[in-house]
């Protein structure tokens, strides 16, 4: 099958903005043409993250923030393609995850809205969008969904890679040798944790370089009880989201150590609280790794990846960059992936990774 041209764009549970790609696709090979990043304004990543609660008239809320993501997504898109210099009318498709609003696969339903109609109306490009419904309608989490594009891209016949996405949740891909037994999962709370205790003390979106939380120590009675949250005991396959992790949950355990704490105390320990529930994660369900390769906005916090590196000592950790993939554009490149992947009829899930009870065309097709 010839490669053709499609559209990513991702909008993740750090509530940071949209990333976007346009890659060249075919079945053996992908390249990255063009990235774009648009910051959500602090406006709606309030009205979004208001939005996570239930309150008053949300179904028109959602609605409305909907319209709204759907022009920003329009406005990164014709900035994707100006800097690019590629015509709308050379994209198949622009594969669009949308925001999660809600993620409750044990209740059989996932919410990510971003209004594709309307994106479709505005790019006049072909948009897939909803991919998360049909895995969980054949009994899966619907999520996560990139390690069937980490397989197609990453893989090595000569070293067991796991390849960590740290976003707002963590999530990873252990990906054997020579080896078709390809799982992965959501380990638990990436950035997000982090970046509302800092965001509450400082205002700051997020800890560069995981420097508040160096200077802080560690808090041992917090940590053992948030690990002690169900959620990192339970086996895979699992997801999990703001639903789960949250302000209040850590506020919540923050009520019953019944501690005065330092608020750096609680930075570094919940930098901890991520590293070590990654590393158990790989270490539990993923044997003998040669290589991690680290994506998603974590992948730049230096502290915590030194973390990582301690608590997993035998293992080889870089950023996605030295597998040509840039840390920003892996989830939006997986998006134009599995758009490719709905127009060519072929499945788009895992269901070893998601739970589902087989493999599953992904995705609703809304015409331009």
């Amino acid at each position: 099958m010839q490669a053709k041209l499609f559209i990513g764009l991702m909008s993740g549970t750090s509530l940071d903005g949209a990333d976007s790609v346009i890659a060249s696709v075919d079945q053996h090979q992908y390249q990255v043409i063009a990235q774009q990043f648009t910051p959500y304004p602090a406006t709606l990543k309030q009205q979004l993250l208001a939005l996570h609660d239930a309150g008053h008239n949300e179904l028109e809320t959602a609605a409305l923030l909907g319209n709204q993501l759907a022009q920003l997504y329009a406005q990164n898109i014709e900035a994707l393609l100006q800097n690019a210099r590629i015509d709308r009318t050379a994209i198949s498709a622009i594969g669009c995850h949308g925001q999660t609003i809600r993620h409750r696969p044990e209740l059989g339903f996932t919410l990510q809205i971003g209004n594709p109609a309307l994106l479709a109306e505005l790019t006049g490009i072909r948009v897939v969008a909803d991919f998360r419904s049909r895995d969980i309608a054949a009994g899966g989490h619907g999520a996560p969904l990139v390690p069937a594009f980490h397989a197609a891209i990453f893989s090595s016949t000569d070293k067991h890679r796991v390849v960590l996405n740290i976003g707002g949740i963590a999530n990873l891909t252990n990906l054997p040798a020579n080896s078709a037994e390809i799982t992965g999962f959501d380990t638990g709370p990436g950035n997000m944790l982090m970046d509302a205790w800092i965001h509450k003390h400082q205002g700051k979106d997020y800890d560069a370089n995981g420097d508040w939380a160096s200077g802080g120590k560690l808090i041992p009675k917090l940590l053992h009880q948030m690990l002690a949250d169900p959620f990192f005991s339970m086996p895979p396959p699992k997801s999990t989201g703001r639903d789960t992790f949250n302000l209040a949950w850590l506020e919540q355990h923050l009520h019953q150590i019944q501690d005065k704490t330092v608020p750096e105390d609680v930075q570094r320990t919940l930098l901890e609280l991520t590293a070590m529930t990654i590393a158990i994660a790989v270490t539990q369900y993923c044997g003998n790794v040669d290589e991690l390769y680290v994506c998603g906005g974590g992948a730049y916090n230096e502290a915590l990846l030194q973390r990582l590196q301690k608590l997993l000592p035998r293992v080889t950790i870089a950023q996605s960059d030295t597998l040509g993939l840039s840390v920003n554009a892996v989830e939006a490149s997986a998006f134009a992936w599995l758009a490719r992947q709905t127009l060519e009829g072929l499945p788009g899930n895992l269901p070893a990774v998601t739970g589902a009870c087989g493999p599953r065309i992904l995705g609703a097709v809304y015409a331009a």
